[in-house]
């Protein structure tokens, strides 16, 4: 009798450890350096303290954050707005919210780098005719904005780790011209006084999106969302460990409809609900 009544207390035990895993938020986020996902830590306490528990699963380049999302080892992810787009459009995620930068900034673009004195970008795919063309792999500041150009006669496709070692392969003469983010270029032009913006993109990209699988619960999509937007109002510990962290006053609640021009620059891109995630 004694065996049945510890067994029973031990499935009793193991059931409740699953059901607790099973509670667990996994978000996603993209590592392209070592330690890049560190800023992310506060957060986990200050969701916790929502009553909300989570854990980070981190992918070292955009496919493979892409791959990982679209199997649904993760529930959630902060992604780039080329990810983000692309999930979106193969109806697989949806848009949750994103931060606002300590800027007041919120979305961004790609923009064109060369070296000074280079021929101002046209605004056309035979601008990179003959040359070496740098980018972030699956990046609507990178790639996508790229190959929405249509084709091109281009020398060589480069891909970067970063839209920083982008910027540095261009400076050192490895490649051409680099498609980046225009906060990186804003953050970094200072380093590279070799280097010029020659042109952008015209759209918005919306920055560092959460987007959230469409298979995850609605009443936890909606606690992550409230706890996530109340972050701006909130004075505790956790909160400004958070903004502090992660360089943000708050978050804004984030739809499809701000992923209007995104989503147009990535059909024209060629992403479609087949896209395999590769070119």
């Amino acid at each position: 009798m004694i065996k049945k009544v510890i067994s029973a207390a031990l499935l009793s035990v193991f059931a409740f450890s699953s059901m607790a895993l099973a509670a667990d938020i996994k978000i996603g986020i993209m590592q392209a350096q070592a330690g890049d996902a560190r800023k992310y830590q506060p957060l986990l306490d200050y969701l916790s303290k929502k009553g909300l528990a989570a854990s980070f699963v981190t992918a070292n380049t955009y496919p493979a954050a892409a791959d990982m999302f679209a199997k649904g080892q993760v529930d959630a992810m902060f992604s780039g707005s080329g990810i983000a787009g692309a999930m979106i459009i193969k109806e697989v995620a949806e848009p949750l919210v994103r931060p606002v930068n300590q800027d007041g900034t919120s979305t961004y673009s790609a923009a064109i780098i060369v070296k000074k004195g280079g021929a101002k970008f046209n605004g056309s795919s035979d601008y990179f005719a003959g040359k070496k063309v740098i980018f972030t792999s699956l990046a609507s500041s990178g790639e996508f904005y790229y190959r929405s150009l249509g084709a091109s006669k281009a020398k060589e496709l480069m891909q970067a780790a970063s839209h920083g070692a982008a910027l540095d392969a261009v400076s050192r003469g490895q490649a051409d011209i680099a498609i980046v983010k225009n906060r990186v270029w804003d953050k970094e032009k200072a380093k590279y006084a070799d280097l010029e913006l020659v042109g952008r993109d015209n759209g918005e990209n919306p920055d560092n999106t959460l987007i959230i699988s469409k298979k995850l619960a609605k009443a936890t999509a909606d606690k992550l969302s409230a706890a996530l937007l109340g972050l701006g109002s909130d004075s505790s510990a956790e909160a400004k460990a958070v903004k502090e962290s992660m360089k943000i006053t708050k978050f804004i609640k984030t739809t499809a409809t701000d992923f209007k021009s995104t989503n147009a620059l990535l059909k024209k891109a060629g992403v479609n609900k087949s896209f395999t995630f590769k070119y």
